[in-house]
This record gives C-alpha cells, structure tokens and sequence, in this order.
C-alpha cells in the first residue's frame, strides 16, 4: 500500500478479495445510481434513493429500509480516479457541511485480477478506536463482504 494508504488497526477495518467481474464494470457499479439498490446494503434491507454528483465535493446520498426505519445517509467523495479508487465519507455533506455525528470515511480500491476480475479492496476508517469497534461489532465484515458478494453477483449479470 502507498503511505498514505498505510493502515492503522486502531481506527481502520479492511478487507481485500477477488471478485469476478471485470473492474470497469465494478466501477460502474458504484458510480451509476442505478445500480447501488442491488448491492449496496445487505438483503433483505433495501436502498430506496440514490443521489449522486461524481466529483471530488459531490454528493453521495442514499436511503435505506432497514426493517421498515428509513435511514438517510449523505456524504461526499473526497477523491475520484476513474476504475481505481473511490473516497466517500459522511464527515460532510455537499458543500462541504460538516456532519454532525461522523461515522467513517470509506476507501474502494479497484485493481485488475489475473483471469479478467477485479481485485476488490475495501477500508472504513474511523475517527476513534471506539467507532472503529463498533463498526466490527455491528457486522462490518460480514455486512460489507454480503454487499461484495451481491455486487459481484449483480455485475456479472451485466456481462451479458
């Protein structure tokens, strides 16, 4: 990892894996509001709204139905470089508006995997250790591994 990618145990939770979809297709995935209700939140809870603005200070703005409670989410990408890497964090809203109650800030990291797939990484990172373990403990890998499962799945139906 480059320096400023060096992880820090205390605040940050990653995971990498191999997904079998091509990485154009991974990136579009997360980039097209479209296509973030197949994936994005593990079923059966479900994204009911997406708004996006692909840019570096745009907004990246879902809601969801998390047992029949409409969770909003807004947050803005920090960085954008096309089919590699995505940064978004609900630190702030569009306009740079600082959130009140922040929660992570998540790092996509897409690279070419030997077969024609995707290597697929992905990291929250965290502002204190507490938030960091509460994340874990709410399900992070199996919540955001659930959601790369899907999104896997769901791009490979677009290969047609």
């Amino acid at each position: 990892m480059t320096p400023e990618l060096t992880l820090d145990p205390e605040t940050d939770l990653s995971f990498t894996r191999t997904l079998a979809a091509p990485r154009h297709l991974i990136w579009a995935c997360w980039t097209m509001p479209a296509h973030i209700p197949h994936f994005f939140i593990p079923a059966p809870h479900k994204v009911t709204a997406v708004d996006i603005d692909l840019r570096v200070g745009g907004r990246f703005n879902t809601t969801f139905d998390v047992d029949g409670h409409v969770m909003d989410n807004r947050g803005v990408y920090l960085e954008v470089v096309p089919q590699e890497k995505l940064v978004f964090t609900d630190a702030y809203t569009e306009g740079w508006k600082p959130a009140p109650d922040p929660f992570m800030t998540a790092i996509l990291l897409l690279a070419d995997a030997p077969g024609g797939g995707t290597l697929y990484t992905a990291i929250a990172r965290h502002r204190h250790p507490d938030s960091r373990k509460s994340h874990e403990d709410m399900g992070f890998f199996d919540g955001w591994g659930t959601v790369a499962t899907q999104l896997d799945a769901y791009a490979k139906g677009l290969m047609a």
